[in-house]
């Protein structure tokens, strides 16, 4: 549309004798209401023309309309010059722009960008928030990289840690040997067996500290320290507990919060009192003797991780996602401590007496931030600042994003803050996209508690739905079972990665397997259904690609699906600036809608005539074009035959 803006700066040129640069002119796609495929805003040159607003679009129109053969009409309502092109403008735009294999394939733009997603933890398998982790950071990827970027995907695993050694002390402790070919298990889901089972364990032995707690009073069992800290959480919750109400009208609201507020506490003695579990000494002593480089420890720690990677590797396969680069927090965790004295050396940092490295960060709106222990050990944040120099070391990125949850949006935050006070180069490059979480309608689900909605089975329990909507639908007579399997996997994929994707990714959203398997209304297999019936056209037709323009005059369903197809190119720029596949996914739906509306609309096979015909079909072959384009931006297949 750039000639219409350059028409437009000439008319006002013309008509006011003013000029004005081009970024002055805004269009817009004119509202479906309204007559028109283009729409300029008309109010901000009303201080040149003098006159209103509706006057002064009357006027470019005219001018536009005198001075360019592609626009056909236009009207005026209040500030809007809304512009009608021409058919041949139109016609031409699907020839020459959007036949063409080029179409909506981005120069490169001399930029490189880094998109981390998934960064699983090797004590368990991953799960459906990982699922919408790892469908957001790849679809973004494949995104930026068709907006022209130089795209690295990469994984950081969370290996180490003691949450990876209480799966390691469950299989010392109950494994009796146990191995992925033993128990028939994918090997993320044996480490995951155990880290429940490490779970279960734990709370045996947390009841009876606690009863010694509560009912005897009893705190030999603790440091001083940790004496201190209960007796004050247990005076705390007699206080609350005695607690007199003023007014009986608010009593109902004032149980209900000084509930609240007991269960926190209470829930702040259970994390004490479970480091003197038995269980919690061992795996401390466990994370200590890996930190010292025990050679026992770490060849469980290798075997172990080696089953979980050789289980994430399938269940990556499945979702259709890939990596170009992984890091390990086992080699990266070390790595901030020379960040964290360059930072004191700065003036960045300060110290504690008790040793312990922190940031001041009161006055950008935040607080006091730990970076490093008293004892000199490392904790997220000094993880995290040395991977972020090691990515910038390895790849000198221009922008580097973060796919992390909600969750996280503070720690973020202050990473960043803190990279752009040390000015660390590619600092002004960081992005956290941050996403809700996934809701089943049985509720939020906790993986420590072995409730959590697996990957796998969610896979599988998806290709079974396909399969059963798809045979009802008894359309699938005459392929053969290869090619079955095969579609009821696509179609699977197809509705929970369009379910996941069509939300903006901030949303928190609700994830029902059934209602996205359906093949009419805002889901995937509808888009896919279209991009299939596509091709059935085609393939009836024995079409073959002319390139050329043998029809001058269109009807208006065959109009607004080449104008839809025009936007695609905008559409990847919008989704790339806004790291959001929601705007992709939403777009492809619109034009399966669109081309819907025309296939019912206009006959394409009996056609008045073989011009007619093979217009129709090349319109055809674009919009199948545009569909798998787009449907592969968000890792979605579309398939030949449904």
């Amino acid at each position: 549309m750039d000639f219409i803006i350059e028409a437009a700066v000439k008319a006002i040129k013309h008509l006011y004798q003013t000029d004005v640069a081009p970024a002055a002119i805004t269009l817009q796609e004119t509202r479906k209401e309204f007559g028109g495929q283009v729409t300029i805003v008309t109010f901000p040159f009303t201080k040149f023309s003098r006159k209103g607003p509706e006057q002064t679009g009357t006027e470019i129109g005219e001018y536009l309309k005198n001075e360019l053969n592609e626009v056909a009409a236009f009207n005026v309502v209040k500030g809007f010059l809304n512009i009608s092109l021409s058919d041949e403008y139109w016609i031409t735009q699907l020839y020459n722009q959007i036949l063409p294999d080029d179409f909506a394939v981005a120069k490169p733009n001399g930029q490189k960008v880094m998109v981390e997603y998934s960064s699983p933890n090797t004590n368990k398998p991953l799960h459906l928030g990982h699922i919408r982790n790892n469908l957001l950071g790849f679809s973004v990827a494949q995104i930026l990289a068709a907006a022209g970027y130089d795209v690295v995907k990469a994984n950081l695993v969370n290996d180490r840690g003691i949450h990876i050694c209480k799966s390691m002390l469950a299989w010392q402790m109950f494994g009796n040997g146990e191995t992925p070919e033993s128990s028939g298990l994918k090997g993320d889901h044996l480490v995951g067996k155990y880290y429940v089972l490490f779970d279960k364990e734990l709370r045996k032995q947390l009841v009876p500290i606690l009863e010694r707690i509560y009912d005897e009073n009893d705190l030999t069992l603790f440091n001083d320290n940790q004496k201190e800290k209960i007796q004050a959480l247990l005076i705390s919750i007699d206080k609350l507990k005695s607690k007199k109400y003023a007014t009986p009208e608010n009593e109902t609201k004032l149980i209900t919060e000084l509930t609240d507020k007991i269960g926190a506490e209470e829930d702040k003695i259970k994390e004490i009192a479970k480091n003197v579990t038995l269980l919690m000494v061992e795996t401390q002593q466990m994370l200590q003797k890996w930190e010292a480089g025990d050679a026992q420890v770490l060849d469980l720690w290798k075997t172990m991780n080696g089953w979980v990677y050789a289980g994430f590797a399938e269940t990556y396969k499945q979702l259709g996602v890939d990596f170009d680069k992984y890091y390990y927090e086992s080699n990266t965790y070390l790595l901030g401590k020379d960040i964290i004295d360059e930072g004191l050396e700065k003036g960045v940092f300060f110290k504690k007496p008790d040793g312990s490295v922190w940031i001041d960060l009161t006055a950008d709106g935040l607080d006091e931030k730990l970076v490093l222990r008293g004892d000199g050990t490392s904790v997220y944040i000094t993880q995290d600042l040395g991977t972020a120099q090691l990515k910038y070391n390895d790849f000198h990125m221009d922008k580097s994003i973060y796919v992390v949850g909600n969750e996280q949006d503070y720690h973020f935050k202050v990473l960043f803050l803190i990279l752009n006070k040390l000015g660390k180069a590619g600092a002004d490059g960081l992005f956290h996209l941050s996403y809700g979480m996934v809701d089943l309608p049985s509720g939020k689900l906790k993986s420590r508690e072995g409730t959590v909605v697996d990957a796998d089975n969610l896979i599988a329990e998806m290709n079974d739905t396909a399969k059963q909507k798809t045979e009802a639908m008894g359309k699938v007579d005459g392929f053969s079972n290869e090619y079955k399997l095969q579609l009821y996997h696509t179609i699977g994929m197809g509705a929970l990665k369009y379910f996941l994707l069509k939300v903006d990714p901030k949303k928190r959203l609700l994830f029902d397997p059934n209602e996205s398997v359906e093949f009419e209304g805002h889901t995937g297999p509808f888009i896919q259904y279209t991009h299939a019936r596509i091709k059935s056209v085609l393939n009836k037709a024995n079409y073959l690609q002319t390139n050329q323009i043998s029809i001058s005059e269109i009807d208006g369903v065959e109009r607004d699906l080449i104008v839809l197809l025009t936007q695609f190119p905008t559409v990847i720029t919008d989704a790339a600036n806004g790291y959001s596949p929601a705007i992709i996914a939403n777009y492809v739906y619109e034009l399966a809608k669109t081309y819907n509306k025309f296939y019912h609309e206009k006959s394409i096979l009996q056609a008045e005539n073989e011009v007619l015909k093979q217009f129709r079909l090349e319109l055809s072959a674009s919009s199948a074009k545009v569909i798998s384009k787009g449907m592969a931006l968000l890792g979605i297949d579309v398939p030949e035959r449904m």
